[in-house]
Parts: structure tokens; C-alpha cells; sequence
């Protein structure tokens, strides 16, 4: 596969921020497949294993997680990134990595860290992601995070688009990295960022019909998967629904990444883009659904959203979830000392600080260990029922 010269280069990378002198040579790796690895080994990426993705604290093995999810992500990013001669690597990284600012219970998780930290810069998921791998996570001797490559720590920061307005997770960050948050990202990035909607339009489809919150009659109103299904049914007649609802899931996906191969290639070429910093500086997304797949996919996310995400099971548990976080935040805040001692040990002092340091562990902790750390607290009888499960 011949490479395109808009791809990123890792040999062309700005470098990491720390020089790693010394450092042992770990088998034949470039600076991207270096940084995927290291986010593959790091504690936080395990840590996606028991993180919400759809369903919160979920008591069926057959669900998606944050971890499953961003494995998915990352099979279609790579996938899409080899037919258009992207980087597969630095790719992949950033889908593996998208998602490990996620706190526990998903969404609800959020909301009730943003609320809880509202006088102290709130909290938002991505700006966490760059502050875990950048800061937080210390796995090696001379630095802080894991000292990503700058195209890595820019795709995670930019792959929605230009930042105008940063929290102070990210702005932190950018002031160390330079991200240039007002431009574009790079190609993989943007790559990143439209397979994480492929694989959650899909995969939640799937998930939803297994929980038995979504039924085909409600998706065929959808005419995108009416379409689909009617061609599933075509070639496989007689075949029970199960097998060809799973069919669907992998069908449409199989629809929407031609779409965008198609579509980015059109782009790029429209574009006129040589090079990487030429599509950063292209003034617009160029990795990305055709103006028709994407119109059938925002109405898709809203039917989703009235019948999966807002369904009356899924609120009250958000609702329990969100109970359960702003409940610890407030019980760590006026004791710290009931983080543990190593938290407590390493508490900044200064409120705002103080504040920051609960909301980093609070943020790290998985869907179970939330619970958990909330029956120790307040008896396990006060855990909400909605997730009593867990």
C-alpha cells in the first residue's frame, strides 16, 4: 500500500516533550507504534475494562465496555487509514486512546464531575484524557504521563476539530505541548474520530437489541436501516432474526467506512493537500461521511438518543449514577483522607488544587470500584437499586 502525502510521517514527528536518553531499545518500533504501545500497557487503558459504555455497571458478560469499544473504534480506524494511505499506527493510537478520560457511569459520570467541579474549572473527557496520559499516568523513572509523541497528544486534543474554547485540563496541556488547538488535526485523527461514530452508531444498535430496549420495528422506522436490512433479508431468506440482525450491525458499518473512504479521498483531492500540516491547515474536515450518509447518520444519533440513550431504564440508572459520584466528590472534599493514603498523601493543599486531585480520582475509578468505594462509605444498602447489580 503506497502512502499518502498527506499521511503523518513518524519520522517527521515534533518529538515528545522529554528526551528519553538512556532509554533501551525495545524491539523495531517507530515513535507511533511506540505510542500505541504504551497506551495499550498503560493501567488506564485496563481500566476501560469495567468503564460504562451504553449500559451502566452492565451485569451481562455479552455488552460493550469502554475497553471493547475502543478496540472496535480502532479495528475500523486502522481499517479506513490502510485504504486511504494514512499512518495505521498513529491511527490506532488514537482510538485506543480516545476514550480513557471517560470517568465511571459514562455520560452520568460526567455530568456529575462537571457540576461537582464547577467552581474549579469543571471537567470534560477529553481535556482528561490529554491530563491522564500527560500527566497522571507514571509508569517510568524521569517524567510524568508517558511522554506521547506530539501528533499523538494534538489528534487526541483536536480530533472533533479546532478547540476554541479549552478547559483547563487541555489548556494545561497545550501550554507544555503547543497543540495549536485553533487549527485542524491530522488526517488519522479525523480518521479517529469518524470511526468512534460508526462503531457506536453500530455496535449500540446491537447492545440495544440485546437488552431488549430497541425492537426491529422501531429501527425499520430509520430508513438507512430499513435499506440495509431489506438487502440482509435479500440474500439470506429464511435465516432467523438474530443472525440477520447481527448481519445488519456489520453490514451498515460495511456501508458507512466505504462512504467515508470515498468521500475523504474526494476531499483530499479537492483539497489539494501534500502534506499533513497542509490538512491542518485546510480550514475544514476532510475525513468524513458524504454530505448524504451524513444527514441519514445525524438522524440515526437522534433516534437513538429518544429510544436508547433517554429510554426510562437507561435514565434512572444515569440517575443512580450520577447520585452515586456527586455523593463521593462531596464526602472526599470535606475528608480526603477517605481517598487513602496515597491520595491523601499527595493532596495539592490550595482548594482549587485540592478540588482537581478528587475529580482525577474520582475520574479514574471503574463503574465497580465507584460502587464499591460508595458501600464502604454509606452501607452497601444505600447503593441505588439501579445499580445494586453490580
Amino acid at each position: 500500500m503506497s502512502v499518502a502525502a498527506c499521511a503523518s510521517r513518524p519520522e517527521k514527528s515534533r518529538g515528545r516533550r522529554h528526551v528519553e536518553s538512556g532509554r533501551v531499545v525495545r524491539g523495531p518500533r517507530d515513535d507511533f507504534q511506540r505510542d500505541r504501545d504504551r497506551i495499550i500497557h498503560s493501567i488506564a487503558f485496563r481500566r476501560l475494562r469495567h468503564k460504562t459504555q451504553v449500559f451502566v455497571a452492565p451485569d451481562g458478560d455479552h455488552y460493550r465496555v469502554r475497553l471493547t469499544h475502543s478496540i472496535e473504534v480502532a479495528q475500523i480506524g486502522r481499517g479506513i487509514a490502510r485504504a486511504l494511505g494514512l499512518n495505521e499506527d498513529l491511527t490506532e493510537a488514537l482510538c485506543l486512546a480516545h476514550d480513557i478520560g471517560h470517568p465511571p457511569f459514562g455520560h452520568a459520570g460526567e455530568d456529575a464531575l462537571k457540576a461537582a467541579m464547577a467552581a474549579h474549572g469543571g471537567f470534560d473527557h477529553n481535556g482528561h484524557t490529554l491530563r491522564t496520559l500527560a500527566r497522571l499516568e507514571c509508569p517510568y523513572p524521569r517524567f510524568d504521563g508517558l511522554n506521547l509523541t506530539w501528533e499523538t497528544l494534538e489528534g487526541l486534543a483536536k480530533h472533533n476539530g479546532p478547540v476554541t474554547n479549552p478547559g483547563w485540563a487541555l489548556a494545561e496541556i497545550d501550554r507544555d505541548f503547543g497543540l495549536g488547538l485553533a487549527s485542524y488535526a491530522s488526517l488519522e485523527a479525523q480518521v479517529a474520530a469518524i470511526a468512534d461514530d460508526i462503531a457506536y452508531d453500530n455496535h449500540d444498535i446491537d447492545d440495544g437489541l440485546r437488552a431488549g430496549l430497541l425492537d426491529l420495528d422501531q429501527l425499520m422506522e430509520q430508513p438507512f436501516v430499513a435499506a440495509n436490512y431489506r438487502a440482509v433479508e435479500g440474500r439470506f431468506p429464511g435465516a432467523p432474526r438474530d443472525r440477520l440482525l447481527r448481519e445488519l450491525v456489520r453490514d451498515q458499518i460495511g456501508v458507512m467506512v466505504n462512504d467515508v473512504i470515498a468521500a475523504t479521498a474526494a476531499n483530499v483531492a479537492d483539497a489539494g493537500v501534500a502534506s499533513a500540516d497542509e490538512v491542518r491547515a485546510a480550514g475544514r474536515t476532510l475525513g468524513g461521511f458524504s454530505p448524504e450518509l451524513a444527514a441519514a447518520e445525524r438522524e440515526l444519533k437522534r433516534f437513538m438518543y429518544a429510544n436508547l440513550y433517554h429510554h426510562p431504564e437507561q435514565l434512572a440508572a444515569a440517575e443512580a449514577a450520577n447520585r452515586v459520584v456527586a455523593d463521593l466528590f462531596a464526602v472526599y472534599a470535606a475528608d480526603p483522607a477517605l481517598m487513602g493514603a496515597d491520595w491523601a498523601a499527595r493532596l495539592p493543599g490550595e482548594t482549587c488544587a485540592t478540588n482537581r486531585h478528587i475529580g482525577d480520582y474520582i475520574a479514574g475509578m471503574t463503574d465497580r470500584f465507584a460502587i464499591d468505594r460508595y458501600a464502604d462509605i454509606f452501607g452497601r444498602d444505600a447503593v441505588p437499586a439501579a445499580l445494586a447489580h453490580a
